[in-house]
């Protein structure tokens, strides 16, 4: 149980109208630009190694325990990456590669780089998970039940299995939670319960840029759009509604639908272009999102532009920030309109950007 206040069950019990969905979050790549790579130097003494990684220490652990000699007798020289999301983070998978290579060749530099075809069918996923919501509404069409039920795999089960404790893994909450940094919700919602129950398939998961965020806001946001429908009532009023305590939650979705025109007849020249919104808090940051989108005769959807805002607090680097969001969006769509690895037969069926294509 991640979150639980009220009698969530009882409420839905006796509600006046009950809405219940289900939704699924695939395996992703992080497709990263720059496949996994390592130059390793090994002799008896000593081992070096050159590789992109977003944990120098991580590497070194890998490094080490690869080449049979103490942290202290290797070295990892950190390079630039062209790209990690994760996948460069708490395993280092080709870093032991490389330098198992090397000590086949004492004394000899080893550059190791893997094919696209092996880096994409050789990655730590980002987790598959399934949700089933059910909300509980009274006759004047109020949220008064949420049962959120998350069925799937646990990152931290696959990666650091010590710190599961009772069975449980806490962070498959994120964005979920009563309060932290790990992301509270700041919906206010009379009876609330929020579970989990673990299913761990034997393909290896990974952190995949925003990890179980990811899939968390996806699950509530579009249920919330659902309960909305449901109910008769403006989606943006409805979370306006719910996050009436919860001040910096409310201020960036509010920033959104204002800069995005939410409630305002569409400019001329913008006719069928239709708005949806969404936020969530996590890591720290409050962020919200709303997006301007169009759909052809034909079934084809075009995102026409987004408008996002962020309170990530003191902001040192506003250019930087500025460049996560931005690069959330294409990382975020490609995942959400394209990206799913399948397995066939043990084995993962997308090799290239053929069959795993990622917005450009």
């Amino acid at each position: 149980v991640g979150s639980a206040h009220g009698d969530a069950l009882g409420a839905l019990a006796s509600a006046a109208t009950k809405v219940e969905a289900v939704y699924s979050y695939p395996h992703q790549n992080h497709a990263t630009m720059e496949t996994m790579n390592a130059t390793a130097r090994w002799t008896p003494e000593r081992c070096e190694v050159w590789t992109p990684t977003q944990n120098g220490e991580a590497a070194l652990a890998a490094a080490s325990e690869a080449a049979g000699l103490p942290p202290s007798a290797c070295e990892v020289y950190k390079l630039h990456l062209g790209g990690g999301f994760g996948r460069r983070g708490a395993v280092h998978d080709w870093v032991r590669q490389a330098v198992a290579i090397a000590k086949e060749l004492p004394g000899t530099p080893v550059k190791l780089i893997w094919s696209r075809e092996e880096d994409m069918t050789h990655g730590r996923y980002h987790p598959v998970t399934q949700c089933k919501l059910t909300a509980g509404l009274d006759a004047a069409g109020k949220l008064t039940a949420l049962h959120m039920r998350i069925s799937g795999q646990s990152i931290v089960a696959g990666i650091f299995p010590q710190n599961i404790k009772d069975g449980k893994d806490p962070a498959v909450f994120q964005g979920l939670g009563a309060a932290g940094a790990e992301g509270a919700l700041g919906y206010a919602v009379p009876h609330l319960l929020i579970d989990h129950a673990m299913r761990n398939p034997t393909v290896p998961p990974g952190f995949w840029r925003g990890v179980n965020l990811n899939q968390n806001a996806v699950y509530l946001e579009c249920f919330l759009d659902e309960v909305a429908h449901a109910a008769k009532r403006d989606p943006l009023e409805l979370r306006r509604e719910l996050l009436a305590g919860s001040p910096k939650h409310l201020a960036v979705l509010n920033a959104v639908a204002a800069k995005a025109g939410w409630g305002k007849p569409r400019p001329k020249g913008r006719e069928g272009r239709h708005l949806g919104l969404a936020q969530i808090m996590g890591f720290g940051s409050y962020v919200a999102a709303c997006a301007e989108v169009s759909v052809s005769k034909k079934g084809e959807l075009k995102i026409h532009r987004i408008v996002a805002a962020t309170d990530p607090g003191h902001a040192v680097n506003p250019q930087q920030i500025a460049a996560q969001v931005e690069g959330s969006f294409v990382y975020g769509l490609s995942a959400a309109l394209f990206g799913e690895i399948t397995v066939k037969d043990g084995r993962v069926e997308q090799q290239n950007f053929d069959t795993y294509p990622v917005m450009k």
